[in-house]
């Protein structure tokens, strides 16, 4: 059974450690990166909740949650503000294809419907459309996609 576990700097280096396939990274920025824009979000007044996925002890995603705008997002979708978003999920390429995926999305969502920055009326998300896998999961849990992009990213939404 999976768990979430905040990402301090006690447990960031086996975070940033966990990788993906590399046929899957044009889908998922690395977990490197992820804890640098989290920082980055909140110096900008932004809010970034960034989470290991570990089975017992051992590490074996990551999942990041955000809320809103910071002050330094340049051309945010329209959904962002007031909202939730599902920034990053990875599975490590040794975990994969094991129900981790799913748990971790359940486990997040738990964790937004717990509104730690208020009440919000929606949880968007945006993936690549090549990753097939990814929109499969999405819309098992009612992700429903709107036509709208974030870059070059389809956005899915959710009425929490």
């Amino acid at each position: 059974m999976a768990s979430l576990k905040k990402v301090t700097w006690k447990n960031a280096l086996p975070i940033m450690g966990l990788d993906v396939y590399d046929a899957q990274r044009n889908f998922v920025a690395s977990n490197f990166q992820s804890l640098w824009e989290a920082r980055r979000c909140r110096k900008a007044h932004g809010y970034a909740f960034p989470f290991g996925i570990y089975d017992g002890e051992v590490p074996v995603g990551f999942v990041m949650i955000g809320y809103g705008v910071d002050d330094d997002w340049p051309d945010p979708p329209k959904i962002a503000e007031g909202n939730y978003n599902l920034w990053r999920l990875m599975i490590d390429k040794r975990y994969q294809r094991r129900g981790f995926g799913r748990e971790a999305l359940k486990l997040a969502l738990e964790f937004i419907r717990s509104f730690p920055c208020g009440r919000a009326d929606y949880c968007w998300l945006s993936f690549n459309p090549g990753n097939h896998a990814a929109r499969r999961l999405y819309r098992s849990f009612g992700f429903r996609e709107t036509g709208e992009k974030d870059g070059e990213e389809l956005i899915a939404v959710l009425k929490l």
